[in-house]
């Protein structure tokens, strides 16, 4: 069964049952069901325990993850989601660790690093951080060198991050870290083609066993993206693909 969480903003709610309806024309999706919410705080008593999620705002996830409270999660983004002011969609994944709703994190291939403000801290705590592009953070005084997609391949990362997080992961895909022209979420977009997201993806199926996953960050701008329907279609397909 695929569980569709039309959540956050009417483009967000729009765009997850666009999708559901692409998907069935499609013919990747029978057995499903919709589950809709206007808070986080509701989403765990309501979804059930799959193993495929399509859902809108990514701050869903975290009703996800507080749900099933996988060990370990890999999150594709191109953001670390790594805030830590209020709960929100910027901020999910670090209140998911603060709050030992999943152990350990990996974030592969953000572009987006900084806090917005003085006061907002960045968590840095039991998660890894892959970004897209090359980037250096302060450590014991010297510079030192993020682990990137644009100087280590795939599967030096995916590799990297099974050292760090073990067997099993839940996988979070959000689409916003493809380029501009896929036109599938509302925000900043990450430097991902298609074609990389796809790689990376196939790396992690191979090393890691995913207990379960969800696509995210689906907006009505995929209506009119012939580039986000192709990519929300073989993303999905791909996850699907060994499943029982």
């Amino acid at each position: 069964m695929v569980t569709f969480i039309p959540f956050g903003e009417g483009p967000n709610r729009n765009g997850v049952l666009y999708a559901l309806q692409y998907l069935k024309r499609n013919k990747l999706v029978d057995d499903y069901v919709i589950v809709e919410a206007s808070r986080v705080e509701l989403l765990p008593e309501r979804i059930p325990r799959d193993r495929a999620y399509v859902i809108g705002e990514h701050l869903a996830t975290y009703g996800i993850v507080e749900k099933l409270h996988p060990r370990s999660l890999i999150s594709l983004d191109a953001h670390t989601d790594l805030l830590h002011d209020y709960l929100d969609h910027g901020s999910w994944l670090a209140y998911a660790l603060e709050r030992r709703l999943v152990e350990r994190a990996a974030v592969i291939a953000p572009v987006l690093m900084i806090p917005t403000t003085e006061r907002t801290q960045l968590w840095t705590r039991r998660v890894k951080i892959y970004p897209a592009l090359l980037r250096s953070r302060k450590r014991g005084g010297k510079w030192r060198t993020y682990k990137n997609l644009q100087t280590s391949s795939p599967e030096e990362i995916v590799k990297d991050a099974k050292k760090y997080l073990g067997e099993e992961i839940y996988l979070t895909v959000d689409m916003d870290v493809l380029r501009p022209e896929y036109r599938i979420a509302r925000f900043q977009h990450g430097e991902l083609t298609l074609e990389q997201l796809l790689e990376i993806i196939e790396e992690i199926k191979r090393e890691f066993k995913i207990t379960a996953f969800d696509i995210a960050e689906i907006s009505d701008r995929i209506k009119h993206s012939r580039l986000g329907k192709k990519a929300l279609l073989e993303v999905f397909q791909l996850l699907l693909e060994g499943e029982e």
